[in-house]
């Protein structure tokens, strides 16, 4: 007999579907208290006996299975109860941090003194060493009957160094940006390499300024070469570079020996990479003598050293006031990067180091002065950056005279001619303590005698000139390239592509002359253009243009003279590249990407008896340079020269992003942790006025 739910409720017994019903609600309530239990707890099936799962007078339940482990707790946004008051865990946790932070920085020290105990060798490391017979008593020969280096000291030091020595000879006449970005970028094991330099160190030249004023030290601008090339097991030879026999493959050499007599010989190559740099541009003027320069390290020592002395002179009794205001002026000249950058360096020193430890009445008669040839300093850069160098150099009375060309330095003044605005030249005399002359670059004695040797094939009179693969002009092919200061990519596209296409119309029996050139012929020239020259895609993005433009009889064709005219026009738009790092660092780059994919196709290149042939073509494109920007430093602002309407100019947020961009391009850790010192130090201590 069946009941109605409210009777079966009063007795006890429930329906099959209302018991259903309750075991649900009785399921939910039981996980939802089981979500809000502590972390890590679990309801087990003893908590919920067997007889609660079934119901009498209905058909059994599926069996309850117990909640599931809770990992975590609900979020909440209330925050955790707190035992304590606010302030007493402020402390609590604020006392963790520093005695977190002292044994860390305890446990540091500790661990570097260990370190360094472990740097000292309190033994002689003294073994027998294989000297191959030839690496101490070298044969002679060559053209001069002069030593020939044909085994280094040091390859018999290890095994790795005796399979280097029949690899080919890659001979890198340099230190500078080329061949330290060509040594890095070198695969290893591929090439027996010797780099060749009268400096045993790399010199960060961009810094160079900020290192004359004590601004940066010089040795944080130094990196051994020794310590470049071990990457790559290297040898470095400290000599200078006097000559080179391209048909022998011999570089002479030259360098003074413990008595002081010079000692010749000769290095044998495979393939030799000249990166020698240049030397600064004189224009012809008289009394250079009188002038510092600044291309090396210790250019930047005697630089500083002058700056300190005349400070020093100027603040005795003895001097007059006539002297004291000689002494105290400073002339640069030549308006570029590193003339720019000095003059700020110097205005530094002078504005924030001088009035602090020297009279005030210095600070008064100090001028400087910075002599352009141009209408605007840093006239390579974006005129707006320009003028906004000039303003500032203004606000801060460092004196720009522009259109103005130095004609004779003398000891004590400086004459130069001026142009007025109504366009007479004037002459003036300038009295000065100190001339900086940074006026471009030119070719130094070893590159004359090279382009002197190789006669036709070199007419450039500024740099050694190479074809778009680096190749040196004149040498035989993929033997000799050169890179950095003392070369220049020769754009020669007109006759590259005329002789191309008269070889072309010959050898399809027809004469050049009548050539006539349709749209799709003239196309496929434009692609060989881009292919060989890199530099000139930019000039070449509208085809159709052009050919519109040449085409003046309008007869849907170029012939001969019309293609010529064309190309002499894309020729005159092509500018030599810029004599500046970022250049020689790319091509260096270049080079050594170059050379390691020949070096992985020779085998291929011997197994098919391919050794003769524009090799550089096959396995790897043209050098193209890519400009990523300029920067200067223009006393406590800095400006960057982003590409044509790209332009970037502030204060100190500029100084930091100068000094950041050049801190990455470092060549090491090592030059960067002092760079990083050097600058701590002149905001503690401000900047180092000692001469030595």
């Amino acid at each position: 007999m069946l009941l109605g739910p409210r009777v079966a409720r009063k007795s006890g017994c429930l329906c099959p579907r209302s018991a259903n019903l309750t075991a649900r609600h009785r399921w939910n309530q039981r996980s939802s208290r089981t979500q809000t239990q502590p972390l890590c707890t679990r309801t087990t099936a003893q908590q919920t006996p067997k007889s609660a799962l079934l119901l009498r007078g209905s058909t059994p339940l599926r069996r309850l299975r117990p909640a599931p482990l809770t990992l975590a707790r609900l979020l909440s946004g209330k925050p955790l109860p707190q035992r304590n008051s606010r302030l007493l865990n402020f402390c609590y946790r604020a006392a963790a941090w520093f005695g977190g932070s002292i044994l860390f920085l305890g446990i540091g020290i500790v661990g570097f003194f260990l370190y360094d105990a472990s740097t000292y060798q309190s033994h002689a490391s003294q073994a027998d060493v294989a000297v191959s017979a030839l690496a101490i008593n070298p044969r002679r020969g060559g053209p001069k009957n002069l030593p020939i280096l044909e085994i280094c000291l040091d390859d018999d030091d290890s095994e790795e160094a005796r399979r280097q020595k029949e690899k080919p000879r890659l001979v890198i006449l340099g230190g500078g940006w080329g061949g330290v970005s060509l040594v890095k970028e070198l695969a290893p094991d591929n090439y027996h390499v010797t780099v060749i330099s009268p400096a045993n160190y790399f010199l960060f030249t961009p810094m160079l300024p900020s290192a004359t004023v004590g601004t940066l030290g010089l040795r944080s601008l130094v990196e051994p070469i020794r310590r470049i090339i071990h990457g790559v097991g290297g040898h470095f030879i400290r000599a200078r570079a006097e000559d080179v026999d391209f048909s022998a493959r011999l570089v002479e050499v030259s360098q003074t020996d413990c008595h002081g007599n010079e000692q010749r010989f000769y290095v044998p190559y495979d393939k030799l990479v000249i990166a020698v740099g240049s030397v600064t541009n004189p224009h012809g003027v008289k009394g250079l003598e009188h002038c510092h320069f600044l291309k090396d390290i210790n250019d930047a020592r005697e630089i500083r050293n002058k700056v300190i002395q005349n400070l020093e002179l100027a603040c005795l009794p003895t001097t007059t006031d006539d002297e004291r205001k000689r002494l105290l002026s400073f002339v640069v000249s030549g308006g570029g990067p590193t003339g720019v950058e000095f003059a700020a360096e110097l205005y530094d020193l002078l504005n924030e180091d001088l009035i602090q430890l020297f009279p005030k009445l210095l600070r008064n008669e100090i001028s400087v002065h910075l002599i352009q040839s141009r209408d605007h300093i840093l006239n390579t850069y974006d005129e707006t950056l320009s003028k906004y160098a000039e303003d500032r150099f203004a606000r801060d009375q460092v004196e720009v005279l522009t259109n103005s060309r130095v004609s004779e330095v003398r000891p004590d003044s400086i004459v130069f001619t001026q142009k007025s605005e109504d366009g007479k030249i004037i002459t003036k005399e300038l009295p000065m303590g100190f001339c900086l002359w940074s006026t471009g670059v030119s070719q130094n004695e070893f590159c004359k005698r090279i382009a002197k040797k190789l006669g036709p094939a070199q007419t450039n009179h500024h740099a050694l000139e190479t074809d778009t693969h680096l190749r040196l002009n004149g040498t035989p092919l993929g033997d000799v390239y050169a890179i950095g200061d003392c070369a220049t990519v020769q754009n020669n596209v007109a006759d590259h592509i005329i002789t191309f296409l008269r070889s072309l119309a010959w050898k399809h029996g027809s004469d050049p002359e009548n050539l006539q050139l349709r749209f799709e012929d003239w196309r496929s020239v434009a692609e060989q253009v881009k292919k060989r020259f890199p530099q000139a895609i930019g000039h070449l993005r509208r085809l159709d243009k052009l050919f519109a433009e040449y085409d003046r009889d309008q007869s849907g064709t170029l012939d001969f003279n019309e293609l010529r005219e064309l190309l002499k026009q894309i020729d005159s738009k092509l500018t030599s590249l810029p004599a500046t790092a970022q250049r020689a660092h790319q091509q260096g780059r270049y080079l050594a990407h170059k050379f390691n994919k020949l070096a992985r196709a020779t085998p291929g290149l011997k197994a098919n008896e391919i050794r003769e042939g524009d090799l550089d073509a096959a396995v790897y494109k043209a050098f193209e340079y890519k400009h990523l920007g300029s920067l200067a430093y223009i006393g406590n602002s800095a400006v960057f020269d982003l590409g044509p309407g790209r332009g970037l100019a502030g204060g100190l947020w500029a100084v930091y992003a100068w000094r950041s961009i050049y801190f990455a391009q470092s060549v090491s850790f090592r030059t960067r942790v002092l760079m990083a010192m050097d600058w701590a130090k002149r905001g503690l201590f401000g900047r180092d006025l000692m001469s030595y």
